[in-house]
């Protein structure tokens, strides 16, 4: 089974990265990228959101929210998973290129490969849980399943 390993957005594959710079519109706003949407969706305060959405980059929207001086919500462990989803699954279903890019990969195993991250990622060493990957293959069988159907 082929593996595609991901991680920096000017690597090959690099526009699965939640970094890659393609605009999404979820919840009746336009984010630079995923990552802000996510990044966003931690804090109570639409305030502190707003300013995440207005980061001048993946990388400062990043930092935002990691922010811990701000009341992130009380569910975010629980609902992370389902709010990466909706920002993974509004990036590839709104960017034809991509979703195309994403179906091409056949039955591929995605692997965000990096030391950084031991939950989204593979921890670089295999021993993550890779969840980001593991979103983007759900994303792709959902998108395959669109595209039999007609």
């Amino acid at each position: 089974m082929e593996t595609i390993q991901f991680y920096s957005t000017k690597d090959k594959f690099g526009q699965f990265s939640n970094f890659s710079p393609h605009p999404i519109e979820l919840d009746g706003k336009v984010w630079s990228t995923s990552e802000h949407y996510f990044q966003a969706q931690k804090f109570i305060d639409s305030d502190h959101q707003e300013a995440i959405r207005n980061a001048k980059g993946a990388m400062v929207a990043a930092r935002m929210g990691r922010d811990r001086s701000k009341k992130i919500k009380d569910d975010w462990e629980q609902i992370k998973i389902e709010v990466m989803t909706r920002a993974v699954r509004a990036k590839f279903a709104q960017h034809a290129d991509l979703r195309a890019m994403l179906v091409g990969t056949g039955e591929a195993i995605l692997v965000e490969h990096t030391r950084n991250d031991v939950y989204w990622g593979d921890g670089g060493d295999g021993t993550g849980k890779n969840m980001l990957g593991q979103i983007l293959m759900k994303i792709r069988d959902e998108l395959r399943a669109e595209e039999r159907k007609g």
